[in-house]
């Protein structure tokens, strides 16, 4: 897959918040009438384009009857020996720097704690936070 495109309400804040994750500008354009960014991380490649006048995401992590798409995955089996230490981390980055950039970082939003779930015959770890725009990001890690 070339990326994933994400549409968010404010660019800099959606940038600030994957860059808590670890990703990095690549390239800044226009896409039409608005700014866009491709940002790189976690084995992967994401697009954000910022949307004027943006109205809510409906919420597909809680509404049940929601239909399209739902979240990305990022596979962090080979990053972290376990989900709960690398969440606490990631809790206490973004803690410190939204009282730095309290404008364009809010602390973390967990959906769901790490839990363990079994897909087929495997066990995985698996996480839910919101990003900057409130939509649903899963970390997995295969135990």
């Amino acid at each position: 897959m070339h990326h994933a495109s994400i549409r968010t309400a404010n660019i800099h804040r959606a940038i600030a918040f994957y860059e808590q994750l670890g990703f990095t500008v690549r390239e800044r354009f226009t896409t039409g009438y608005t700014l866009a960014c491709w940002m790189e991380g976690l084995d992967g490649r994401i697009e954000l384009i910022q949307i004027p006048q943006p109205k809510p995401a409906p919420d597909a992590f809680v509404d049940e009857h929601y239909v399209g798409y739902y979240h990305l995955s990022f596979d962090l089996t080979d990053r972290t020996p376990d989900l709960p230490s690398w969440l606490n981390s990631l809790k206490e980055r973004f803690a410190v720097a939204s009282q730095n950039t309290s404008e364009q970082l809010q602390p973390l939003e967990v959906l769901l704690e790490p839990t363990q779930q079994q897909i087929g015959d495997r066990i995985y770890e698996v996480t839910f936070i919101a990003d900057a725009d409130g939509l649903p990001l899963e970390f997995i890690r295969l135990l």
